[in-house]
């Protein structure tokens, strides 16, 4: 169950890293540090060397010098090596504090050093902060810039594609094979230059592209399906981009229209699906119902799964996978101001992988659109 608001609650990581430590905080810090929540107050606790810019920057309610109440445990704890929990426990003593709630992925050696000294500890089980799950019009505005920076990226795939020359089983970029190396670094850089990072990014063809979070290797082949899925954080507010597009470059055959064309319908069945009080595993059948119709067998097969073997969308903020769920593993009921991918695929070694993302939020009607680029993918 997660933590009554009232309660309090410890915090321990880097932000840099950790989207509840970015949420909670406002600051991007590259340093493990201890954040509080105390009867509704945000407390942090920094080094000289972020202390300054948490004062100017951060979203808390206090800041406080690391460096008095490191003297104070050195002289109440001489013979001790001192460390985070020495802190923990003064900070405690100060609010007057005896238990804390944590996340689940708190330091488990630092957990063991609070417990061992007497703080109460109890883990939170989901989420420690579930209101990351609504955004607010701050950070509707930085995932349209996250999406923004991915279609920067995307776009740069499609020019390199559609500039490419064919020449046998090889696509020719400036004289050279064109390899999904070649083609992520092009996708990276004009998100860099757009204001962004993009990491892992996947540019994907053939049957590497029937493994979903394959990120792609070697020569790409004309005719041949390619997937690309850009997911950047926004270097100035921390806020992801996701957006997928399956392009071709030559000339596709019936069966591989025929199978983005499913995609197609079939996120938009999903989409039909998504507003407030609905529920998200309704959108995830809504897709299967689709492929089924048009004759997509899913199945487990000796060397990997094929068709449609994966959720239909996730949450999308600080994090690139938080929640909600679009899943046909559990029900997920969906509220206003949630944000969420749509993203169906199939997946045929052989014919090859389609993937289709967008990114919306979810209203008491119809999802708001969040992201932005054209599905024309065959590139000629």
């Amino acid at each position: 169950m997660p933590a009554p608001s009232d309660q309090a609650l410890l915090l321990y990581s880097d932000s840099a890293h950790n989207a509840d430590m970015r949420y909670f905080s406002g600051l991007h810090v590259p340093d493990p540090f201890i954040a509080l929540r105390i009867g509704g107050k945000k407390v942090g606790i920094f080094n000289a060397l972020e202390f300054g810019r948490a004062l100017k920057e951060s979203s808390l309610d206090e800041v406080l010098p690391l460096e008095p109440l490191r003297d104070q445990a050195r002289e109440r704890w001489p013979d001790v090596a001192l460390g985070a929990a020495d802190i923990i426990l003064l900070a405690a003593e100060k609010y007057h504090v005896d238990r804390f709630f944590i996340p689940e992925d708190f330091p488990a050696g630092l957990f063991e050093k609070l417990r061992r000294r007497g703080l109460a500890l109890e883990v939170v089980a989901g989420p420690i902060l579930p209101e990351r799950e609504f955004k607010s019009a701050f950070e509707v505005r930085a995932i349209r810039e996250g999406n923004r920076i991915a279609a920067v990226g995307i776009g740069a795939a499609e020019q390199v594609l559609a500039k490419s020359t064919i020449r046998k089983d090889r696509l020719m970029f400036r004289g050279e094979v064109l390899t999904s190396e070649r083609l992520k670094f092009a996708i990276e850089t004009a998100c860099l230059e757009a204001g962004g990072v993009s990491l892992d990014t996947i540019a994907a063809g053939g049957d590497q592209a029937c493994d979903p979070h394959n990120r792609g290797s070697g020569p790409l082949r004309p005719n041949e399906l390619i997937i690309v899925d850009v997911f950047p954080r926004s270097q100035k507010t921390g806020y992801h981009g996701d957006m997928t597009r399956t392009f071709l470059r030559g000339r596709a055959s019936d069966a591989q229209r025929a199978l983005v064309d499913a995609v197609r319908s079939a996120q938009k069945a999903a989409l039909k699906q998504i507003k407030d009080g609905a529920n998200g595993r309704d959108a995830h059948r809504a897709c299967v119902t689709v492929f089924t119709e048009k004759g997509y067998e899913t199945k487990a097969t000796p060397s990997g799964s094929i068709g449609f073997f994966h959720g239909t969308g996730h949450g999308l903020g600080l994090a690139v996978h938080e929640l909600p769920r679009l899943s046909g593993a559990i029900d997920y009921p969906l509220k206003s101001g949630a944000v969420t991918t749509v993203e169906p695929g199939l997946y045929y070694p052989g014919l090859g992988g389609c993937r289709i993302e967008d990114v919306v939020q979810v209203t008491a009607t119809r999802p708001r659109l969040l992201s932005d680029y054209h599905y024309n993918w065959e590139l000629r």
